[in-house]
């Protein structure tokens, strides 16, 4: 394994954990009653990203989708 596959890796490790702390983010914005069913959804998503991080990306990925469709899924865009 050359040096530069591991950097590559670093990348996509580093981005799905940006992504995953986005995703944390907006739960927390949610009210409560919301809050507590996608709570449990992205400890699910952090739990497998240990194991296969390219499944888990593919899993937050709609997971995200999902909370733009919630009420304030508007107000709660990336970069708030």
């Amino acid at each position: 394994m050359a040096a530069d596959d591991r950097l590559d890796d670093d990348i996509k490790d580093d981005e799905l954990a940006w992504r995953l702390r986005e995703a944390h983010r907006r739960v927390r914005m949610l009210p409560t009653e919301e809050k507590e069913r996608f709570a449990r959804k992205y400890l699910a998503i952090c739990d497998l990203a240990k194991r296969d991080p390219e499944r888990a990306a593919s899993r937050l990925e709609a997971f995200l989708e999902g909370l733009g469709a919630t009420p304030r899924g508007q107000e709660n865009t990336s970069g708030d």
